[in-house]
């Protein structure tokens, strides 16, 4: 192996044994460092901070995107700081390098109202019963869609009114489940094809998990016939909810951890909601909002 196929072999080990990254994640990071050790032309371990420099430097006159810029910068600061952490190297060289800014944008999100009208079906057979037990999770629970997908029956824990998530970076937490969520769970559980605890809660036609894909395709149709929109997504449903809960709690930190974010600037972004949107939100569903006194 060359030299950079060496280190950075390592330091994909690295992230798959102690960080318990994604293949996603590997094959990102991996893609990255090789692309700057191609433009380096020597080592990586003898890299400067004026070849980091030099090397965002072209990415930007790439046009590169501000993400994809920053993204590349992050993965080469990671690989060098495991490189200081190893003391292959002595100082880390991309710490100096300046990431472009990206203007981040709000996520969408579905309204009270509209969220309601998705879950207001009636499911007629065991293939719309376990939609709206998937439906219930991603919303009512703000599971991640391959957090829904990972779930076994063991998980579930309806009479404590909790269900406990494997998410990223092999965190285990447990999330409340709601009333309607409980129920829409029990009346799959009466369909599901197997009896065995460790069983997946959502299978496929062959008892293995069911696909993101299939979800996803199920919640564009039903999202066709209850909002007359096919662009809702699983993930949009775990910004509504993350925005519905600070609305009614205004509860952050509790948020980052119903939602398993590792940070709370990542969970930060659902502060940026429009005040008067806040107000009418108040106004509609707080007892004692009426009585406040008539401004002057």
């Amino acid at each position: 192996m060359s030299d950079p196929q060496i280190l950075v072999e390592q330091y994909l080990r690295y992230l798959t044994v102690v960080r318990s990254c994604s293949g996603h994640t590997l094959s990102a990071y991996k893609r990255e460092i090789l692309r700057f050790a191609d433009f380096l032309h020597k080592p990586l371990a003898q890299a400067t901070p004026q070849d980091v420099t030099a090397f965002i430097s072209k990415l930007r006159h790439k046009d590169l995107s501000s993400k994809s810029i920053q993204r590349n910068l992050s993965a080469i600061r990671s690989f060098y700081s495991y490189l200081l952490d190893q003391e292959i190297i002595t100082t880390n060289p991309a710490t100096i390098a300046k990431s472009p800014k990206v203007k981040r944008r709000l996520p969408k999100v579905l309204d009270t109202d509209q969220a309601a009208r998705l879950l207001d079906f009636q499911p007629q057979n065991a293939k719309e019963k376990r939609d709206k037990a998937i439906i219930e999770l991603l919303y009512g629970s703000g599971l991640r869609l391959m957090e829904v997908v990972g779930l076994s029956i063991k998980d579930l824990d309806l009479a404590a009114g909790f269900v406990t998530v494997l998410g990223k970076g092999n965190k285990v937490r447990q999330v409340p489940l709601g009333r309607l969520c409980i129920k829409a769970l029990d009346e799959w559980l009466a369909e599901h094809p197997s009896i065995a605890t460790d069983a997946p809660l959502f299978p496929s036609k062959n008892g293995q998990p069911i696909s993101p894909r299939t979800i996803q395709k199920r919640l564009k149709d039903i999202a066709v016939i209850q909002l007359g929109d096919n662009s809702l997504h699983p993930h949009m449903l775990r910004h509504s909810y993350a925005t519905h809960m600070l609305e009614s709690s205004g509860d952050l930190r509790g948020i980052q951890e119903l939602l398993g974010h590792n940070d709370i600037s990542t969970t930060q972004i659902y502060t940026h909601l429009d005040f008067q949107h806040l107000a009418n939100v108040y106004d509609k569903a707080h007892p004692r909002a009426k009585s406040r006194p008539d401004k002057d």
